[in-house]
Parts: structure tokens; C-alpha cells; sequence
């Protein structure tokens, strides 16, 4: 059977005592599952994003919780691992929950949705970003981050606009429905921005070894002004010290499976340089829920947010607990409706509304910049 951690988050107490002898009960907890790789290839995403939603939990419950009952997280760790999201997603609702949340990559959501469809729970993710997520589920299905169009436009638009990029080679994982479709929507606007792609190489998640895809870059004559790599974090960090041992020092661009520390700390600050990445916005930017979850993360966990993720798990389970604040009640079908009406929700990320036909909200991009290690935001790009 699946492996499920229980986390019961909540600063009340399960018995409040009052006096000698006495105690009442709590009021019964609102229960959501939470579907996390803590372990694998995507753990470096998924691990900040659940902290951020504990985090939320912990503010929410601490200020009463929602309609006057504590919220509980059920967590699973799904691995990285499609048939373990699987079981994990069967498991969660046979529980009694009343919405699921979770996972920061489009193939585990496709391993998980699904089910929650079929049983009639809303379920969000904190971080997928395949544009078709809700269209390919249905309407149970929410997203919290942008679309893959939306950072993929904005990746191509800054390269060429900014680092003056005109030839790019590109590299894609071709395991994932994530870095296809990143692929797909940064040559699309890329080319139509009147860029030239030189030619597409391919990996596979879990790949270790890159020297063939470097060697046939390297013969690439004249060299391209850039390579776009569409992978995810595990990959990441991987791609670009080969890269930069071969002696390769041109720029190394990409999605938000670049938003890694792996990215700094497996190539190290010697060569950590160079490589840029459309993001989750939320550094950089100066309203007041970005500072107050950036100090009240750093005070929980001792250190600043890992990436971008944390506060995308903190924004899920914030709009999922708005949803349940504006149905009056916990129940599946009346949060659905609630999340679907969601308008200017303030998330930590970029204000949330699902205005779209696509019910992809419509949110700005952030361009980082690795320097020596060091991640740097350079621009906010904003959708049309």
C-alpha cells in the first residue's frame, strides 16, 4: 500500500482543557489530501512547495481555521513515481476529504487528477503548468501557476528582446508533457518573433550522461547564439555543469524546471553562470503578502524559501480554504462551484482569476538570471 504521511496541522489543540477536569472536543477538522513527490526527481520542487502549505495551514488555523474548524493536510508521497501517484490519488479519495492538492509536474498531475475527477473532488495544482491540464481533466481541475504558453512566450520574448538571441539550439526531454510542451510554445513564439531554431536534440529523465547531445552542439558551425534546455530539476542542475565543463559558455535558457538550488549547487559558482529562467513571480515583486510569507517561511524554517514553489503550495491550499470560506461549507461540489467563481484571489504569486475559457489564470512571469550561483530576478513579464 501506498505510504501516507498523516500531518495533522493545526495550532489548536485536539481537547482544550477548562478547568479541572474538563475538556471540549475540537471542532471535527476539514481534511485535504496533499499529492507531493518528497522523494525523486522532483523533490526539490515539491518538498518547498508542501512546506508552504503548511505553513498556510498553520496561519489559518491559527486564526481560527475556516468556518470555525481546523484544516488537516493528509500527505502522500508519491515518489516521482506515476504508478505510486496513482495508487496515492485512490487512496486519497477513499479518504474522507473534501479536496486534493499538489504535485509541480504535468505527467503526476495526468497520474492523479483524473481520479479526483471521477470521484467529484476538486483537486489543484500548486505547480503544473500544461495549459490543457483543465480541458484534459475536467471541471474539477485547477490550476495555480501560469500556463506553459504564458513562460514559454515570455522566455522567448525576453531572449530575444533583451539578450538579442536570434539562433537557438534546443535540447527537450521527451519523457515528460511538461518539457514537450515548454519546447512547443518557446519555438512557436520564438520563431515568430522572427528567431531561427538551428536544431532539437533529445533526452530522457534520468539521463546522466549528455557528452552526445554536447558533442553535436559543439559541431553546430557558426555556433547558435543560445540552447534552450526543456527539462526537469533532477536534469537541470546536470545539463548545465556538462555543459560548462565541455568549455561551452554560451547562455543556457529555460523554464520553471530550472527553479532549483540544483541549479546552483551541482555545477557549483564557477560554473553556475549564464543560465536564465522564466518563474512563478513572486521575488522582486513588492507587494505585502510576498514580504510576510518570505519572513514568516524564514522564521517556520530557519531559512528563505527554496524556490518559487514554496509559495505556490502556499497559494493552493490559500485558495482552496478561500473556496470553502465562500461556499459556507465543506463539500466537494460547493467548493468546485466557489473555486470556479474565484476573482482576484491575492495569492502570493500574482493575484488568481479564473476568467480564462481555458481556466488558466492569467499571471506574470518572472525572468531569473544564475550568476556565479546566485539567482537574480531581471524582468516581470505580464500575458496580453
Amino acid at each position: 500500500m501506498q505510504r501516507r504521511l498523516l500531518l495533522q496541522v493545526s495550532a489548536m489543540a485536539l481537547v482544550v482543557g477548562m478547568g479541572a477536569g474538563q475538556a471540549v472536543a475540537q471542532e471535527e477538522p476539514i481534511r485535504v489530501a496533499a499529492l507531493y513527490a518528497l522523494t525523486g526527481g522532483l523533490s526539490s520542487l515539491d518538498g518547498p512547495s508542501l512546506k508552504g502549505a503548511e505553513l498556510h495551514v498553520e496561519q489559518i488555523n491559527a486564526a481560527g481555521g475556516v468556518l470555525g474548524r481546523p484544516l488537516e493536510l493528509v500527505v502522500f508521497d508519491t515518489r516521482t513515481d506515476q504508478q505510486v501517484t496513482a495508487t496515492a490519488a485512490q487512496e486519497a479519495v477513499s479518504s474522507d476529504i473534501v479536496a486534493g492538492f499538489g504535485q509541480s509536474d504535468t505527467t503526476f498531475v495526468m497520474a492523479a487528477a483524473p481520479t479526483f475527477q471521477e470521484a467529484g473532488i476538486p483537486f489543484v495544482t500548486s505547480g503544473a503548468t500544461h495549459p490543457m491540464l483543465p480541458q484534459w481533466v475536467g471541471e474539477n481541475m485547477f490550476m495555480a501557476a501560469f500556463g506553459d504558453d504564458d513562460q514559454s512566450y515570455a522566455i522567448a520574448d525576453y531572449g530575444y528582446d533583451t539578450m538579442g538571441l536570434r539562433r537557438v539550439y534546443v535540447w527537450t526531454d521527451n519523457s515528460m508533457d511538461f518539457t514537450r510542451a515548454l519546447t512547443q510554445f518557446f519555438v512557436e513564439r520564438f520563431t515568430d518573433r522572427g528567431g531561427e531554431i538551428i536544431d532539437e536534440d533529445f533526452f530522457m529523465m534520468g539521463d546522466t550522461d549528455f557528452s552526445a547531445q554536447i558533442a553535436r552542439l559543439e559541431a553546430v558551425d557558426p555556433p547558435p547564439d543560445a540552447v534552450f534546455i526543456s527539462a526537469i530539476p533532477s536534469e537541470a542542475g546536470l545539463t548545465v555543469r556538462q555543459i560548462r565543463e565541455a568549455g561551452i559558455t554560451m547562455p543556457i535558457v529555460s523554464g520553471d524546471g530550472f527553479d532549483t538550488q540544483l541549479v546552483a549547487t551541482v555545477p557549483g559558482p564557477e560554473l553556475a553562470n549564464d543560465v536564465f529562467f522564466s518563474s512563478h513571480t513572486y521575488l522582486a515583486d513588492d507587494r505585502p503578502e510576498v514580504q510576510a510569507f518570505i519572513d514568516d517561511y524564514t522564521a517556520k524554517f530557519g531559512h528563505p524559501p527554496e524556490n518559487s514553489f514554496a509559495p505556490l503550495g502556499y497559494d493552493a491550499i490559500g485558495l482552496i480554504a478561500n473556496a470553502i470560506e465562500n461556499a459556507g461549507e465543506a463539500e466537494p461540489g460547493a467548493i468546485r462551484a466557489a473555486m470556479t467563481a474565484t476573482r482576484d484571489y491575492p495569492a502570493v504569486t500574482g493575484t488568481i482569476s479564473y476568467t480564462r475559457e481555458t481556466m488558466v489564470p492569467p499571471k506574470p512571469v518572472s525572468i531569473i538570471s544564475v550568476q556565479g550561483a546566485e539567482f537574480n530576478v531581471e524582468e516581470i513579464w505580464r500575458p496580453e
